[in-house]
């Protein structure tokens, strides 16, 4: 996670231009690339960092710091002071009481660890606005294939795999989706078609947050099984 010199968390939201750092993972490295940087190595094992009281919307969180060397490339590309910070095997951020059980728990995602938003939701999504946005516009960790449109809107229990999951509620959306991953610009979609199709209680929503219910392995191509299902969220 980054956060401002005052602890605060760090998002598109306010600097769009994150949306310009890329990510690759080796065995051993995490690497950070952006546009006019050198690419920039960071070891996938935890450091002893300095302890850093963090804010995540109201949540109070102890974040350790990675590295100076990535607060100043980060600091540099982004133009504002900021630093790199990773949870600590040690600290503990429960997910919302009002959808979660008490042993539910999130890193530093806005508030639930899986979003799960199947293939046919943003082709249906798509042809309403008459566009062709990539799946990374809206930052699943989860994407599903070969079930109708707005499918997961109904599920409330699922398997995958070997895992079973919860889906408590459903995704809002922030301005977040409306800035291109390739050029870090922003626009209106999909907010003002979402507004028209998918608003309800004056929030838009597309996609399904999720709890896992123990540890286990995904594969690609995972078999998904409905276990329990229920009136859509949202409604509309």
């Amino acid at each position: 996670m980054l956060i401002d010199n005052a602890g605060q968390f760090l998002s598109q939201r306010k600097l769009p231009s994150m949306a310009l750092i890329k990510t690759a993972l080796t065995n051993q490295q995490l690497i950070l690339s952006a546009p006019g940087m050198e690419d920039l190595p960071l070891p996938l094992v935890a450091v002893d960092g300095d302890i850093i009281a963090s804010t995540i919307w109201s949540d109070q969180c102890n974040a350790r710091s990675v590295s100076n060397e990535a607060d100043k490339w980060l600091s540099r590309f982004l133009n504002t002071g900021c630093r790199l910070v990773y949870q600590p095997d040690d600290a503990i951020r429960q997910v919302d009481q009002n959808y979660a059980q008490p042993l539910d728990q999130v890193a530093f995602s806005d508030g639930f660890p899986f979003l799960i938003i199947s293939e046919n939701s943003l082709a249906s999504l798509n042809q309403a606005m008459g566009l062709d946005f990539s799946m990374t516009r809206f930052r699943p960790n989860l994407v599903i294939s070969g079930c109708p449109e707005y499918a997961e809107d109904q599920w409330r229990e699922i398997s995958i795999g070997e895992i079973g999951f919860r889906l408590p509620k459903p995704c809002s959306r922030c301005s977040v989706p409306t800035i291109d991953p390739e050029t870090g610009q922003t626009g209106k979609e999909p907010l003002a078609t979402l507004n028209r199709l998918r608003k309800w209680q004056n929030k838009v929503y597309f996609g399904q947050n999720a709890l896992h219910n123990q540890c286990g392995k995904l594969t690609i191509g995972d078999i998904v099984e409905i276990k329990t299902s229920g009136p859509k969220q949202p409604p509309v």
